[in-house]
């Protein structure tokens, strides 16, 4: 009775939950993810260099027979030309004269030289042959190779796309691993810190700016404390401006995107970071509202913040 009590315990307990994976063995996994995400995008791009050669070899192919052809046609004209002048009793042209019509021996170098001629058209013709041969299996194998890729690129491509899912999902689990540290208010805002390290920032700005230079590498700079006193949080410690371009110039359509691409981070995640507002490209998005709304013109580039996101947290 003992034994099956134990054992009805042992199966009415709830089963052990496996342990969260830590941030390290995340950043590992994702590690080996981009790997795989790069391998696949270089198989991609030599298949298409594979397919352009192929291409390449194919068009040599047919500029070759398209010469072949015009020789085959000009000596097939010949040809022809010749046979009706055997037919008729003369040769055209230059046969006559090398020949002589009246001379009696003519009929032996006029056989002779027939018998060359159709040698040479032969030859010719064979060469053409082999030409033509040629282009055709350069053709088919073109082709082949053509369909191949298609296939190959289509399943390179759901794999590729398979494999940037998995590592926002993996991105998306470590942003969650993270708290903001400080105390937040039952209205949703939070209490403000003081600003420390080499940084000046605060700890909360800290992780932010962490997380988003981990996830993006914004490529030309991240800008946080100056002293200026602007009524803005840059001289509290409490914003960072993750930069796109330099001097002012206006960023590339793709790094326009990758500002598109953080500012949308920061929104997902401002309730849980402590974020209060973000900047970008001439409008302001606060967390009390969740909506932008456009700004008054500054009179630049940076100052209307085109050439970057600015994030201020509480």
């Amino acid at each position: 009775m003992a034994t099956l009590g134990a054992a009805l315990l042992m199966a009415g307990a709830p089963a052990q939950a496996e342990p969260k994976p830590t941030v390290k063995q995340l950043k590992k996994e994702l590690s080996a993810l981009q790997k795989e995400s790069d391998k696949l995008i270089t198989e991609y791009y030599n298949s298409r260099i594979a397919q352009q050669k192929a291409d390449k070899s194919e068009k040599a192919a047919r500029e070759k027979l398209a010469t072949a052809q015009a020789v085959y046609e000009r000596e097939s004209a010949e040809l022809r030309a010749m046979a009706v002048s055997q037919y008729i009793g003369g040769e055209p042209g230059q046969i006559g004269l090398l020949v002589g019509n009246q001379d009696p021996t003519s009929l032996l170098g006029r056989m002779a030289l027939n018998q060359h001629l159709v040698a040479l058209q032969d030859a010719r013709l064979r060469g053409y042959a082999q030409v033509r041969n040629a282009h055709q299996q350069a053709k088919d194998e073109a082709d082949a190779r053509a369909k191949e890729l298609t296939r190959t690129v289509g399943d390179l491509e759901q794999r590729k796309k398979k494999a940037e899912k998995q590592i926002e999902r993996i991105k998306d689990k470590i942003d969650q691993l993270y708290s903001a540290p400080g105390v937040r208010r039952p209205d949703g805002t939070w209490v403000p810190q003081l600003p420390g390290g080499s940084e000046n920032i605060t700890p909360r700005m800290r992780l932010v700016k962490q997380l988003i230079q981990e996830r993006f590498d914004p490529p030309n700079g991240i800008g946080c404390y100056r002293a200026i006193q602007d009524g803005g949080e840059h001289p509290l410690g409490r914003a960072c401006d993750f930069m796109l371009s330099r001097g002012g110039a206006m960023p590339s359509a793709a790094e326009v995107e990758r500002g598109n691409q953080i500012a949308d981070w920061a929104i997902k995640n401002a309730k849980r970071f402590g974020i209060m507002y973000i900047i970008y490209r001439q409008r302001i998005w606060h967390v009390r509202t969740g909506t932008w709304r456009t700004m008054s013109d500054r009179g630049g580039t940076t100052a209307n913040h085109y050439d970057h996101p600015h994030i201020s947290v509480y």
